[in-house]
Order: C-alpha cells, then structure tokens, then sequence
C-alpha cells in the first residue's frame, strides 16, 4: 500500500475518532475502523467528503432518516446506513 493512502486512512480515522461528541466519536470511529480497508480509493475520497458533515446532519440521517441533500449525495452515506454497533 502506497504510503499516501496509508496516510489518508489514518487521517479518515483520526477525523472519525474526534467528532466532539462521544456518541459520534464510538459510531463514527468503529464504522470507519470495520470498513476503511475495503474501502476503494474512490470511497476513501467520498468518505473524507462525508467525515466533513456536521455530526447533526450525520446523526439525523442515521437516527431518523432526515434526508439532507448533501449527505444523499455521498456514496458512503447508505453504507453507513445500514451499519450496526
């Protein structure tokens, strides 16, 4: 693995880890830990895309379906979807 991708997971990571809130910190953090490695180069840019979403728009999606136009654009959002801590 290049050593620019592998720079990348660890920024996608860290950026999953620390969102502020603890909540968001265990759901983002262990979504992106179960699937960062199979994620395609493409999909590591469209999470870096979707890790930039405010943790309310993120949360929202994820709890209660509410649909921002944004985060329906992003591949990664209907994965995240169906993950379960």
């Amino acid at each position: 693995m290049s050593k620019k991708l592998e720079l990348l997971k660890k920024k996608l990571l860290y950026r999953a880890s620390y969102r502020g809130t603890k909540e968001m910190d265990i759901l983002l953090s262990n979504f992106v830990k179960k699937y960062i490695n199979d994620f395609d180069t493409n999909q590591l840019k469209s999470l870096e895309s979707f890790l930039k979403l405010e943790d309310e728009t993120i949360l929202n999606y994820y709890n209660h379906n509410i649909i921002d136009q944004e985060i329906d654009r992003n591949s990664i959002s209907k994965i995240f979807k169906e993950f379960k801590i």
